[in-house]
């Protein structure tokens, strides 16, 4: 039951991605061309996305614990620095020139066409590049042995 219940939220998420056309990479190009031909059809996406979760989680918040009576783990507020900006802006380039994010493309994956896979790849790599620069940032500094 542990792993049913995110397995059957994660097929009820990818359809809602493929229902919405967010898995569209010219469907997402179109809505963020604000000067061109813009498409303001996934406003109601959006709009309807932060709605649910909203209320989803004003619930969890009363409730205090997940439905599997788990530990309930909430973002709380938090500080705007550097690393969140420059994250943000990462993830909007990305977005406007790809046409993907990591959920849309994921869910794209299953029509089996290259583009969401690439995009996919990409991701994976940045990821891994992402995690070696902070393994290397954390590591304590050795000094030098080696005399001449």
């Amino acid at each position: 039951m542990a792993l049913l219940i995110p397995f059957c939220t994660g097929l009820v998420f990818g359809f809602g991605l493929l229902l919405s056309g967010l898995t569209n990479p010219a469907k997402v190009l179109a809505f963020l061309d604000l000067a061109g031909a813009w498409d303001p059809s996934l406003l109601f996406t959006m709009g309807g996305a932060t709605a649910v979760a909203g209320l989803a989680f004003r619930m969890a918040r009363r409730r205090g614990r997940t439905l599997l009576g788990g530990a309930l783990r909430l973002p709380g507020p938090g500080t705007i620095d550097r690393r969140l900006l420059l994250g943000s802006a990462a993830f909007g380039i990305g977005w406007g020139l790809a046409g993907f994010c990591p959920g849309p493309a994921l869910a794209a994956l299953a029509a089996g066409s290259v583009k969401p896979l690439l995009f996919t790849l990409a991701m994976v790599a940045g990821m891994g590049i992402f995690e070696l620069a902070e393994y290397l940032r954390q590591s304590p500094r050795r000094p030098r042995t080696d005399t001449a």
